[in-house]
């Protein structure tokens, strides 16, 4: 498996972690942050549990969730937008890195989810 998507998704996982870490710190938002850190990390760790499926509808399911986490990362980064606890600056940074992952997810469950469809000749 390509480790493109292993790669960004630790280092989105890093980033995740150290803004969990400013949102404790500086902005004393304990709650939205903590939801944040349980499935921005998840990506990763699914992306990494899919690259030891037993079999190809292990991989897809595997990597299935990690796109779902992906969206779910997605909405609890806009919800701390949208209640002022990041800047649009410090949204736009870390969003763009998430739609890419998700872009990312989406290319690699369809091919897949095709490559099942399709019989082996």
């Amino acid at each position: 498996m390509d480790s493109a998507i292993r790669d960004k998704s630790k280092a989105f996982a890093i980033r995740v972690i150290r803004l969990y870490r400013y949102l404790c710190s500086e902005k004393k938002e304990f709650v939205l942050s903590k939801q944040l850190l349980r499935c921005g990390t998840s990506i990763g760790a699914n992306i990494v549990e899919a690259q030891a499926a037993v079999s190809k509808k292990d991989f897809l399911s595997k990597m299935y969730i990690s796109y779902k986490e992906c969206s779910e990362t997605e909405y609890w980064l806009e919800l701390l937008h949208e209640t002022d606890y990041l800047t649009d600056d410090e949204f736009e940074s870390i969003i763009q890195d998430n739609l890419a992952l998700k872009k990312m997810l989406s290319s690699i469950t369809k091919t897949t989810s095709q490559n099942l469809k399709t019989p082996n000749p």
